[in-house]
């Protein structure tokens, strides 16, 4: 047998769910440590954790103290490189998403729990590499969910792909973390993809990172306000799978391998 794989539960407080859910993982055959509340200890444990899983309490999203505590979590794990797993409220997903750009990269499951559906995932996260592999990431900007899920589908198997749905949640994801380029919503309300570029351009940390804009007008016109904002490219949204792929590889292999 190969060696026992490693949990860590992170928990605000404990409770009759919570201690059943450490149990059923226990009987999957994991070791399973509990963080409650001293958050402090996350980077700690990382050395001895292969999964993650950070379980909400309800309405955590009107309570100020455990909102800052949920992107202090957040960003500890994100600094490990070990996956997390997220379970709380369906309602709650996606303003908690809204409000923690970086919540997007981990994987939610929503209360009452789909046991099989989530002990699956357990089990195909414990068999992949949990640590962050050689993938190129690519961050994708744009406020419809449903459109940037269709396109991560594409390319998940080819890269890293993270989604946020706001502009300025593009530039909280970027202060913390890196990407290899972006694709951005050229269409988006309060702040368009047109502002994020430029606030991107502006800093140093963000100024060489390759944008591509993802735009849902094909007119002449549109295109060339577009161009004229000088991105690294722009892509139409009713593109294929397989021309979003070449045009990607493209401008990636562009960026690692002639400069």
């Amino acid at each position: 047998m190969g060696e026992k794989k490693n949990i860590t539960l992170i928990i605000y407080q404990y409770s009759v769910i919570v201690k059943g859910l450490e149990r059923k993982l226990k009987d999957l055959g994991y070791d399973v440590f509990t963080i409650v509340s001293d958050f402090g200890h996350i980077k700690a444990s990382a050395i001895k954790t292969d999964l993650y899983i950070l379980y909400l309490p309800k309405l955590v999203q009107n309570d100020e103290s455990q909102n800052d505590a949920l992107e202090y979590i957040c960003n500890e794990v994100w600094g490990t490189g070990v996956k997390m797993f997220v379970i709380g409220e369906s309602g709650d997903h996606r303003y908690l998403c809204s409000q923690h750009a970086i919540l997007e990269c981990y994987d939610w499951f929503d209360r009452p729990l789909n046991m099989e559906r989530f002990t699956n995932s357990v089990k195909k996260a414990m068999t992949e590499p949990i640590i962050a592999d050689g993938r190129k990431r690519i961050l994708l900007v744009d406020d419809d969910m449903t459109y940037a899920e269709m396109i991560r589908g594409w390319l998940k198997d080819y890269y890293r792909v993270y989604i946020v749905t706001a502009g300025m949640n593009a530039i909280s994801f970027l202060i913390r973390n890196r990407a290899d380029l972006i694709l951005l919503d050229y269409e988006m309300p309060v702040v368009n993809g047109a502002q994020v570029l430029q606030m991107l351009r502006q800093e140093p940390a963000t100024r060489d990172i390759p944008v591509i804009f993802l735009t849902g007008v094909g007119s002449r016109e549109n295109v060339e306000q577009v161009l004229a904002l000088k991105p690294d490219g722009y892509v139409l949204k009713n593109t294929t799978r397989e021309n979003l792929l070449e045009i990607l590889n493209n401008k990636l292999k562009d960026k690692f391998f002639n400069h």
